[in-house]
């Protein structure tokens, strides 16, 4: 017996859904080795698939200005785990192994990072995403100069804010569909991948 991926409808076939979101399904299976259930999970509405994985690129995979991939991963496990989004923190707590380097960080991220060790950097950036995507999110004069006093650009403050925000809204619809992370996730960087 296979535990149901969503609440709501997923496509009995990716050769049924559209040709860019099937090509999109295809990619990440290429380089992963499988297909995310998220991917399947959101299928049932073309529409709001390409605008969720447009915006996630758009945040995600844009080269930024000292943000590097490892933080904002952690930014997302963070946030995720205060949401208490079993999928994001499985599949993006594998990210951050993988970037990082570092197989402790991302359950250390997810549990408490303000006694992980983490550098003062890393501890306001969580700090910070925290206020953002949790609290009421405005960005004061204070914790502007915490940011820049750490090494962070005005542009990298609106990244870490906003991927902060997205996700918050991406673990809202994980756990309205009641969607759970891939298995593969779980040995993503702890594992050495077969090749």
């Amino acid at each position: 017996m296979t535990t149901p991926i969503s609440h709501f409808p997923i496509p009995e076939s990716i050769q049924d859904l559209p040709e860019d979101i099937r090509d999109a399904m295809l990619a990440v299976q290429e380089k992963a080795g499988f297909i995310p259930n998220v991917f399947l999970m959101l299928a049932h509405r073309p529409a709001e698939f390409r605008a969720f994985f447009a915006y996630h690129d758009a945040l995600m995979e844009r080269e930024a200005d000292t943000l590097t991939k490892a933080e904002k991963e952690m930014i997302v496990v963070a946030t995720s785990a205060r949401n208490q989004c079993l999928y994001c923190v499985v599949a993006h707590g594998a990210l951050v192994r993988l970037y990082s380097k570092d197989p402790l960080l991302a359950d250390q991220v997810a549990i408490n990072h303000r006694v992980a060790g983490l550098s003062e950097r890393h501890r306001v950036m969580i700090d910070f995403a925290m206020h953002s995507g949790l609290e009421v999110g405005e960005l004061t004069e204070a914790w502007q100069t915490r940011l820049l006093e750490v090494g962070f650009t005005q542009d990298d403050i609106w990244d870490i804010g906003a991927i902060a925000a997205f996700f918050g809204m991406s673990n809202r619809l994980v756990t309205l569909a009641g969607t759970p992370p891939n298995e593969e996730f779980y040995l993503m960087g702890r594992v050495p991948r077969e090749k």
